[in-house]
Parts: C-alpha cells; structure tokens; sequence
C-alpha cells in the first residue's frame, strides 16, 4: 500500500514522503491520522501544500533580508547605573534591548533571536548579532551609558 505521511513516522520516514508499507499498517496510520492514502487527490494536494510552504519559506526570507538591511547603522543606547569606580551595578539582557528596539527603533524584534552569551555588563559599544533566519544574520549596534 502506497501511503503520504503527514507527520514524521519513526523507522517509515518524514512528514510529506510517500512510502510503500504492508496493507495493515497503512490502515493503521491512516486511522491514527499520521498518514494519507497515496491517490490522484492526495499527490495533488500535497504538491500545492509543497509549493505554498516554498513561498512562504521565500517571503520569511526576503522580510529577514529586508529587517537585516534596516538594522545596518541603526543603534539603540541603554542606561545602567555605574559605581564610582565605573563597575556597573546589574547588566543589560536581550529583554531590554528587545524592549528598547521597539521603543527607540519602533522594531519588534523577539529577544530569542538576539545572539547574546553573556549579558553586557560594562559601558561601552557593542555589536550583537540577531539570527532572523537560518539564512540571514543582522548586526545591532548597542551603545551602554552610565546613568
């Protein structure tokens, strides 16, 4: 029996592959949804289903190209408080850069895509990397004051 899986199946394949399996176990994904019978219809839909998931794949990459060009030569500043000896007094996380994008830069930029190992805990300029598409990679320009 020839079957479309519609989710990844462990040991028969992934989601959208179309595959050959033995007649009751065909049965049995197709009952449990996991999996479509391979007819005209079927094969049809999938490969519009195909084709709709590539332009929305291209247009999620041209909207990442677009911000990553938008981002260049921007910068955002944050204030922390300093100490006399100009150690700072906590640290600046991608929340707070993300929330200071939206307000100065008026960019909604999620703080999971911010590339950030530690948290900036010093005055000074930095770069930080956001990953906005497996694809694409911009550059924000962060500039720390003391307050």
């Amino acid at each position: 029996m020839d079957i479309i899986l519609l989710m990844d199946v462990k040991n028969v394949g992934k989601k959208g592959d179309t595959v050959t399996v033995k007649d009751g176990y065909g049965r049995n994904l197709i009952s449990k949804k996991q999996a479509a019978e391979a007819n005209a219809k079927t094969m049809n839909d999938l490969r519009l289903q195909k084709k709709h998931e590539e332009k929305v794949a291209e247009a999620r990459l041209s909207d990442a190209q677009e911000l990553a060009a938008k981002l260049t030569g921007m910068s955002i500043t944050l204030k922390i408080k300093v100490g006399k000896d100009g150690r700072a007094f906590g640290s600046v996380s991608t929340k707070e850069i993300a929330e200071a994008c939206k307000k100065q830069l008026n960019l909604n930029v999620d703080k999971k895509k911010l590339v950030l190992d530690d948290a900036i805990k010093e005055v000074g300029k930095f770069d930080i990397p956001l990953k906005l598409h497996p694809q694409v990679t911009g550059n924000l320009n962060v500039i720390v004051e003391a307050e």
